[in-house]
């Protein structure tokens, strides 16, 4: 039954984040820049600290007792993911939510399971699954089957992209219903956002010890009851420290460089729907983290929790690529491209469901 609950909560979260940029669409005025830094103080410095105070008592002794080098690698990690946050905006906006979605979380669905299970290679710690393990155990090897379907899926979803492009060069109405589409750059975009944006899940991993404390605390109250349901919520509000960082620099500059600080007062756009829905998206965002962490309670965070994560953000967000018809005026074989990726990202999902249910 944990299993089921573990799949369940991490397809909320991925429900939450591939949908999370939707309200954005409804911002009207705004450049880019501002409607992102407004949603994402409420993603990264609002909402965080607010599901910790609901969820976890005296989160804030559990920071401050942590000690300086765990709290940097914690926050140096959510930097470096800050930029790969802030260029998923970026690929979003130039690929579409349903193409962007797919390449970058997948990329960052390789990196952010794969990596980490390396590093304990070299340097073992309890509990923790290796790259090894996952090689010479069968559950490992449905996972890392599951890991490589799901590549696959991107790659097919990729091919998609470049057919898509070419069907719009050659309809100019659909052309300008997708006047952002720019499939060179965007695919440079998603590269660096997917890569960096696995440090998220790096984070986790440096962060783990005020998680561990968390859940301790919760045990020793609650015997027999099992592991804190919301124990990582402590360690989000540190590796967003960093991602906010980052976003607020690159945003300031940008406010500064297309002379957009005017659009947060602006009285010609409608200010209080802006703030509402941008509002609205950065607290979507954050819901990926906190069903996240759920999740991981129930399932551990190892590649099988974070690829589930990535697999079910593809697979949302390509939902809402068709709904939204970001593929509308492409040819049916670009269409059906589309949806075989999508087929296959789902089947990885079972996949690696299989191997962790029979861990």
């Amino acid at each position: 039954m944990g299993i089921i609950f573990g799949v369940f909560f991490h397809f909320l979260g991925g429900f939450a984040s591939g949908s999370f940029y939707i309200p954005y669409k409804k911002v009207k005025g705004w450049a880019w820049e501002s409607f992102w830094i407004v949603g994402g103080i409420f993603s990264w410095l609002i909402v965080p600290p607010l599901a910790a105070w609901l969820t976890i008592p005296g989160f804030v002794e559990i920071i401050k007792s942590t000690g300086f080098d765990v709290l940097g690698w914690t926050y140096l990690m959510g930097l470096l993911w800050g930029i790969g946050g802030l260029t998923y905006g970026l690929g979003v906006r130039y690929l579409g939510v349903s193409l962007g979605s797919t390449i970058i979380l997948g990329l960052c669905a390789v990196f952010g399971s794969l990596v980490p299970s390396v590093y304990y290679n070299f340097f073992p710690k309890e509990g923790k699954d290796t790259f090894t393990m996952l090689l010479t155990s069968h559950w490992g090897q449905m996972v890392l089957l599951g890991i490589a379907i799901c590549v696959i899926g991107i790659i097919i979803c990729g091919k998609a992209g470049t057919m898509k492009e070419a069907d719009l060069a050659k309809n100019s109405s659909a052309k300008a219903e997708n006047k952002d589409y720019r499939f060179g750059l965007g695919i440079f975009v998603a590269i660096v956002s997917g890569i960096l944006s696995a440090c998220f899940n790096f984070g986790l991993e440096a962060g783990k010890s005020m998680a561990d404390t968390a859940n301790t605390i919760w045990v020793t109250a609650h015997p027999a009851q099992g592991n804190f349901l919301f124990r990582n919520n402590v360690i989000y509000i540190v590796v967003l420290w960093g991602g906010l960082t980052t976003n607020f620099i690159w945003c300031m500059i940008l406010n500064a460089r297309n002379k957009t600080f005017g659009d947060y007062t602006n009285p010609k756009t409608p200010l209080l729907k802006n703030y509402l829905f941008s509002a609205l998206a950065g607290t979507t965002w954050f819901l990926q983290f906190f069903f996240y962490g759920m999740g991981e309670s129930r399932l551990g965070n190892g590649a099988s929790s974070w690829i589930l994560h990535m697999a079910f953000i593809i697979l949302i967000a390509n939902i809402w690529g068709l709904i939204l018809k970001e593929w509308k005026g492409v040819s049916k074989k670009a269409f059906n491209t589309v949806i075989l990726g999508i087929a296959v990202i789902i089947l990885s999902v079972l996949v690696v469901g299989y191997g962790n249910a029979i861990k």
